[in-house]
């Protein structure tokens, strides 16, 4: 098989991509050829080394979301699944718990369907927590990348008002979305009073002053969430809502063919781009390997 490592910690171009035998599955296991790849901050994170406690042993692969068709195991060869890795999914193949299998609904094709992994339960996980409901009005900060775009979607679906931050480029697409746009930085505190709606949660995606700017729009602390910065949220009395992997809310999640998330497709020998595009944290939607 083909696999993406890196032997040392460093910027993108640590990354190569390297022949290793195909991994074999144990019992409860299957094989996975990979059709699709997502790549996530946490990939970032690992592959500098700003990951502590991580089992790192160079030559380490990388990745943590996948979507392909089993080709040997506990699972019918030729089932389509998507899921959940651990530091393997950036590569053809992978070897994954049959549990951790979810089946790829036929409306999502194979890359949509790995981008989704990480966003879905990372968005439904933390919208769970922070209870968002009918008649909450939600502030998204970073609403155009793959969490906030999800987590657009299903607040609206849950009956919530959306206010979603983005650079103006992506303003129509937050409405398309069904989110009311505003320019993230400074300002953004003006901008959202100035729509007339008083938000009641806000999910914080992007770090920096999204805490802060949440807080002062006057959302208690226990309903403000942040998936990356928890510095700021220890400093604001915010929460950390980063939802562990769970295998049934991410099918609830893919079930639905009306969600929509934008994908930017990377050939595998590509994948220092795609960590670039994904460092530089600008973009719409969800960076995707297709080592197929």
């Amino acid at each position: 098989m083909r696999a993406v490592v890196f032997d040392r910690f460093g910027g993108p171009g640590v990354l190569r991509v390297a022949e290793l035998p195909d991994p074999e599955p144990g019992p409860g296991e299957v094989r996975v050829r990979v059709a699709a790849a997502g790549v996530q901050p946490f990939d970032v994170a690992v592959r500098q080394g700003v990951m502590p406690g991580l089992p790192i042993v160079f030559p380490q692969r990388i990745g943590q979301e996948y979507a392909g068709v089993v080709e040997k195991g506990d699972l019918p060869i030729g089932t389509p699944v998507l899921g959940s890795t651990m530091l393997s999914g950036h590569a053809t193949h992978v070897v994954v718990p049959v549990a951790n299998a979810v089946p790829k609904p036929e409306h999502l094709d194979f890359a949509t369907a790995a981008g989704m992994v990480a966003a879905a339960q990372t968005a439904s996980g933390a919208l769970l927590e922070l209870d968002v409901t009918t008649g909450d009005v939600l502030l998204v900060h970073a609403a155009a990348g793959s969490v906030g775009t999800l987590a657009v979607q299903l607040a609206r679906k849950a009956g919530a008002t959306v206010i979603g931050t983005a650079s103006p480029g992506n303003h129509d697409y937050l409405r398309s979305l069904g989110a009311l746009p505003v320019a993230y930085g400074e300002g953004l505190v003006e901008a959202v009073r100035a729509l007339g709606r008083k938000v009641t949660v806000a999910l914080d995606a992007a770090g920096g002053e999204a805490v802060a700017q949440s807080i002062a729009l006057g959302v208690p602390g226990e309903r403000v969430g942040t998936i990356v910065d928890d510095a700021a949220a220890a400093g604001h009395g915010a929460r950390v809502v980063r939802a562990g992997r769970d295998p049934e809310r991410l099918a609830a999640v893919v079930a639905q063919p009306d969600l929509v998330l934008p994908i930017r497709g990377y050939p595998l020998d590509e994948v220092a781009a795609a960590h670039a595009a994904v460092e530089s944290r600008h973009g719409r939607g969800k960076v995707v390997l297709t080592p197929m």
